[in-house]
């Protein structure tokens, strides 16, 4: 059985997208992104809600670069080679291979990938996410928190929802990123 893995990089003040500009210093360079690629090498499927989607397709082909970097060619390949669904309902078609599009969020639907697969899942995007959250699909929940406060946007977790976790590791890297990872209790 697959664990269901929400993560996101947000900024100190809980916001997983900003209102204005970026989400701030720290999560951009080869250490973070090696760090990222271990955790999540073993990932089988990625739940995108569109917009996520669209973020995350750079990955098709950003080892196709010349000037690519290791780090970046290990992580787009390993990418590639996972399951995707997409939730959309204006989404016509995808650009990537070894995705699907779904019109609605069906948490029975991902209580039975869970059960099915034989590696962990991700639910990606703060939108998306809120849902798999109220759903109580969520087992796991790894944040990066950046270094910065950005005063608005869409916040990490959704209002509304009460969580007891545990905080099982935890990371800080050169650039000031901190990485924590808790699980459901």
């Amino acid at each position: 059985m697959g664990r269901l893995i929400y993560s996101m990089i947000i900024s100190l003040d809980g916001y997983a997208e900003a209102a204005e500009g970026d989400l701030g210093v720290g999560a951009d360079d080869e250490e973070v992104h090696t760090f990222i690629d271990d955790v999540f090498r073993d990932v089988g499927t990625y739940l995108y809600g569109r917009r996520m989607y669209e973020t995350m397709v750079f990955w098709e082909t950003a080892d196709a670069d010349p000037a690519a970097p290791p780090f970046i060619v290990r992580y787009a390949q390993g990418w590639q080679a996972a399951e995707k669904v997409v939730y959309s309902t204006t989404l016509e078609a995808v650009s990537s291979a070894r995705t699907r599009i779904e019109r609605t969020f069906d948490p029975e639907a991902v209580r039975r990938l869970k059960a099915e697969s034989e590696h962990d899942l991700t639910v990606d995007g703060p939108n998306l996410a809120a849902q798999a959250i109220k759903a109580g699909l969520v087992d796991e929940y790894h944040l990066f928190v950046t270094t910065s406060v950005v005063g608005g946007g869409k916040r990490f977790f959704p209002d509304g929802v009460r969580l007891d976790l545990d905080l099982v590791e935890e990371r800080t890297f050169d650039s000031g990123l901190v990485y924590a990872r808790y699980r459901t209790r």
